[in-house]
């Protein structure tokens, strides 16, 4: 069975850690290694990290030398995987038991080192047990296939759900970027001809946190992607300015469905 290294940032994550770790030390594949790092928490979470590694020799937490955000902590855990796959979880989100075994079966016949699945919105106070934990049966579809075009009108990889292959693109860092760290390494990964692949399967739980209406979240991203077309993806101002209009008009019809 090929090595799963699992990149978790933390920050102030106590509340919800515990779930989110259970979630992959209790997948059906077990060969993984799970990546945490903790970026200066206040709140206890280095201890609980601490705790899981005395159980579970797979749990390998670290604290980052100092705070830097999202991006640089799943940096830090990126450098020290050993896995044949690189897949994503934040500290507040789950897998379903089966998600890496589903995803490795998919990733050998999907003809591409990056693929991605559907995903469940659950809402905030979600325990992690309940077996009625879809709200208003809300799953977020996978795209069959994505290339780097679409891409840029629209983030269609949920990260909880991403993976690549190390094997064949290395080990892919985030840019350090204040937002959308994410979203930049699926870009830079697919800038170099290659397309993603989805499995329609839902098999992660993402949690749906409602602090402010979805639209103006949505919209709260904008400096962000101009940002990224800019700066990391390099384009110019006229297909810049085609794609955040892209985005922006996709972000706001999403708001109303």
């Amino acid at each position: 069975m090929p090595l799963v290294s699992v990149v978790m940032p933390v920050y102030n994550s106590a509340v919800t850690l515990g779930t989110s770790i259970r979630s992959v030390l209790t997948q059906t594949h077990s060969d993984l290694e799970l990546l945490v790092t903790d970026d200066a928490s206040s709140d206890g979470s280095m201890d609980l990290l601490r705790e899981f590694a005395r159980q579970d020799e797979r749990v390998l937490p670290e604290s980052a030398p100092e705070q830097g955000g999202a991006g640089r902590a799943r940096n830090l855990a990126i450098e020290r995987a050993r896995g044949e796959y690189i897949a994503f979880l934040d500290s507040d989100d789950m897998w379903l038991p089966d998600k890496i075994e589903r995803q490795i079966d998919f990733a050998a016949t999907a003809n591409t080192p990056l693929t991605f699945t559907s995903y469940y919105k659950v809402d905030a106070d979600y325990d992690g047990e309940s077996a009625d934990f879809i709200p208003n049966g809300r799953v977020v579809r996978a795209r069959e296939s994505v290339d780097y075009r679409a891409m840029l009108i629209q983030d269609h990889i949920g990260a909880l759900t991403a993976m690549y292959d190390r094997t064949v693109l290395g080990a892919r860092l985030m840019p350090e970027m204040p937002k959308r760290q994410d979203y930049a390494l699926w870009l830079s990964i697919m800038r170099d001809g290659i397309d993603a692949r989805g499995l329609p399967e839902p098999l992660a739980m993402y949690r749906s946190h409602r602090a402010g209406s979805l639209s103006s979240n949505k919209l709260s991203l904008v400096p962000y992607n101009w940002s990224l077309y800019r700066e990391h993806e390099r384009l110019s101002v006229s297909r810049s300015t085609r794609a955040l209009a892209g985005a922006v008009w996709h972000s706001l019809r999403k708001s109303r469905i």
